[in-house]
């Protein structure tokens, strides 16, 4: 469990190096929002209501890689979703569509390891010692988004992808980021930022 001491080096770690990403890729951050708007024909940049820490609501910030999709309304995303973009596609392989999040981290609604934020109907439903990953701040990236990096595609081979989702792949992610929780460190928590620049 982490304690006092460990979420002030967490957040000192997460306020430095979000002002070092974003004076490195705020070039790259504007460029994919011209790009996202051009292609979407509106605001390049996504907000969406998340869950965060304490099951509160805030505002993450994404770069827009879908578009609307008359009768397509699910929050569950597979490879094959005709929502996608073309720019959108190769957005999210290179995951620079992820990079408005480190505003989200210099402020303080996420971390850079973490739980992904969820959209509402899965976080804040947690019971019992499982909502003990509620006290995290969200993260960028985490070692539950690395077990599932190809989560899209493994979601579009399912008959039921929202199902699979939530009985399956949703459980598991709750188990690993409890362990998570339990047995953290800066030093993984630099470890799992590696591999996911390093894919």
């Amino acid at each position: 469990m982490l304690s006092s001491a460990d979420r002030a080096v967490k957040r000192t770690f997460d306020v430095v190096f979000s002002v070092v990403g974003l004076c490195l890729t705020w070039w790259l951050i504007l460029a994919a929002w011209v790009i996202a708007s051009v292609e979407t024909r509106s605001n390049g940049i996504f907000m969406q209501k998340r869950v965060g820490q304490d099951g509160r609501l805030f505002t993450v910030f994404k770069i827009k890689t879908m578009k609307p999709v008359k009768g397509m309304e699910s929050t569950v995303t597979t490879a094959d979703d005709t929502r996608i973009t073309k720019s959108g596609a190769l957005l999210r392989r290179w995951k620079i569509d992820e990079l408005p999040q480190l505003l989200n981290v210099l402020l303080g609604s996420m971390s850079f390891v973490g739980p992904r934020p969820d959209v509402p109907g899965f976080a804040d439903r947690l019971t019992g010692e499982e909502r003990e990953i509620l006290s995290l701040k969200p993260g960028i990236t985490g070692p539950a988004t690395l077990q599932y990096k190809n989560e899209e595609a493994l979601l579009a081979r399912q008959k039921d992808p929202e199902r699979y989702n939530r009985e399956v792949i949703w459980p598991d992610k709750v188990r690993i980021n409890r362990q998570y929780m339990q047995e953290w460190s800066l030093k993984k928590d630099i470890i799992y930022m590696i591999k996911t620049i390093t894919g």
